[in-house]
């Protein structure tokens, strides 16, 4: 039976670079809302002589999510899953980010853990917008409802998001608390899923320059000048750094972020804050 890895949000950008930093002798599913672009993608994949299919999924619909599980166990037996799926607040309104975001990435970790078996890998991708939010709002309580009362957990995240002015800046306060919470989800599904031998990490990016990060460029650029050296990453580097951490020869990096953004995060909060542009 072959190994299957499974890439959401694997159309383009992060997702589609690190399906080709994944073994060759895998199967390879790429899944996202826009069947051209995935169909375009696949034949990138074939051309560099990987086995690669593409099934359409919204992440943010379990049914569907569901449908892209059983679809991925009758190519063989699931080793990988890489969640890359999400949503920018340049691309979507509050409501939106949390139901793709944050409920995407439980309807993923939740459908694919189910037909997992033991040496298998889940990398949620998070964002470092996840590091941004004051401490007060961020409600560990209110992320459990996310597994009991989705109704809740949504009213009470949006009431948050409603706290800036600006229409950009509350799809901004929803981006970082979804983000924030994949980090959290990530590190919980770890402890719950390790009994199972099912190993959880998250992958934080920075500002990337795919099409999405282009889009928040403009809002979210300063970011540049706080990173080390004061540039966006690549597709390329992020999706190296993802295959990495799903392989599953990684076998002892679960339940913690990865922070991979140039130093940016870092660079904000002390050592370029004083001399940022």
């Amino acid at each position: 039976m072959k190994n299957v890895c499974v890439i959401t949000g694997g159309g383009s950008g992060m997702g589609l670079a690190a399906a080709k930093y994944m073994p060759k002798e895998k199967r390879i599913i790429l899944s996202g809302r826009t069947v051209k672009k995935l169909e375009h993608a696949v034949a990138e994949l074939e051309e560099l002589g990987y086995e690669a299919y593409a099934h359409a999924c919204d992440t943010s619909d379990r049914a569907s999510v569901h449908a892209l599980a059983e679809y991925a166990s009758s190519l063989g037996e699931i080793k990988n899953v890489i969640n890359a799926a999400g949503m920018s607040p340049a691309m979507a309104s509050p409501k939106q980010l949390l139901r793709v975001n944050a409920l995407g990435t439980v309807y993923v970790n939740q459908e694919f853990s189910g037909c997992m078996h033991p040496g298998s890998v889940i990398v949620d991708v998070s964002s470092n917008s996840a590091y941004v939010l004051p401490k007060f709002l961020i409600s560990k309580k209110t992320y459990l409802l996310a597994e009991t009362d989705e109704e809740q957990f949504l009213k009470k995240l949006l009431k948050k998001s409603n706290l800036p002015k600006g229409e950009y800046e509350r799809a901004g306060f929803a981006y970082a608390m979804s983000k924030n919470f994949v980090v959290w989800y990530a590190a919980k599904c770890a402890f719950d899923y390790g009994k199972k031998g099912i190993r959880v990490v998250s992958l934080s990016p920075g500002l990337i320059a795919t099409d999405m990060g282009n889009l928040e460029a403009k809002e979210g650029g300063d970011l540049i000048h706080y990173a080390a050296e004061e540039r966006m990453g690549t597709p390329e580097e992020l999706g190296f750094a993802i295959a990495t951490a799903a392989d599953e020869r990684n076998g002892y990096l679960a339940g913690v972020d990865i922070l991979c953004d140039g130093g940016s995060t870092n660079g904000k909060k002390e050592f370029k804050r004083m001399i940022a542009k």
